[in-house]
């Protein structure tokens, strides 16, 4: 048993049940709301470990709730939108959600996000995280970054970015999360600077730049760090 309690938020009961299905059959605890206003009541109620939240919602849209949800609640927030746009992935992002799911999606995938925004949960306490796998080796603490057994050189300000990305391994950052957060909260600049650093660590990182394994795209929104799911990749794990 997971030992969580994750709430479902979503206006279609058939949803609700096929998600409390799937979650109940991974060992989590499922309570549900069929409205915003629920959810808010529910989250006070109950205390969940982690949220799924449909974008749209009938009294009050997903971010919007989501907004007045994080003034009680510090837990991951995982949208599910059929909405795929640019500004919607933004909007979730920017009202306190920690990922996103668009429909129609896998429940393979939907589970591995729910892990992941749990085990960042987890180990919020955890300032120094040590990624390991058998391609990549990054000691946040020690500031050292092996590739395939080789130690390699990365600028401070590459670093930074990677530390970043790799502190919340699995989630989403907005250019404007990156930028600000690694150059400073008054950066106003364009996100070229953000694109070059990123090209010079996949170089320095992936086997393929061309085709990362690691940094990837969140198109039109951001980068996503992600270990890869490969069976030789089945030993990363993260350590302090």
């Amino acid at each position: 048993m997971n030992n969580a309690t994750l709430l479902v938020v979503d206006d279609e009961p058939q949803i609700r049940r096929v998600l409390q299905a799937t979650l109940l059959n991974a060992g989590y605890d499922v309570v549900d709301a069929k409205n915003g206003q629920e959810g808010i009541e529910r989250v006070l109620r109950e205390r969940p470990d982690l949220i799924l939240m449909d974008f749209n919602l009938p009294d009050m849209s997903g971010p919007e709730a989501c907004r007045k949800i994080r003034l009680s609640f510090a837990g991951p927030i995982i949208m599910v939108t059929v909405r795929n746009s640019e500004r919607d992935k933004i909007d979730a992002l920017d009202s306190g959600a920690d990922d996103y799911v668009v429909k129609p999606f896998v429940m393979g995938e939907l589970l591995a996000r729910v892990r992941a925004g749990l085990r960042r949960s987890s180990s919020s306490e955890e300032p120094l995280p040590k990624i390991e796998t058998p391609e990549l080796t990054v000691d946040i603490e020690k500031r050292i970054v092996d590739v395939r057994g080789d130690r390699i050189h990365l600028t401070p300000r590459e670093f930074d970015v990677l530390r970043l990305l790799v502190t919340e391994e699995g989630k989403p950052l907005t250019y404007r999360k990156i930028l600000q957060s690694v150059w400073g909260p008054d950066y106003r600049e364009e996100t070229e600077n953000l694109r070059v650093v990123i090209n010079q660590l996949r170089k320095k990182i992936e086997k393929d730049a061309a085709h990362p394994r690691f940094i990837l795209t969140e198109h039109c929104v951001g980068y996503r760090f992600q270990l890869p799911s490969e069976p030789q990749e089945k030993r990363a794990r993260r350590k302090l």
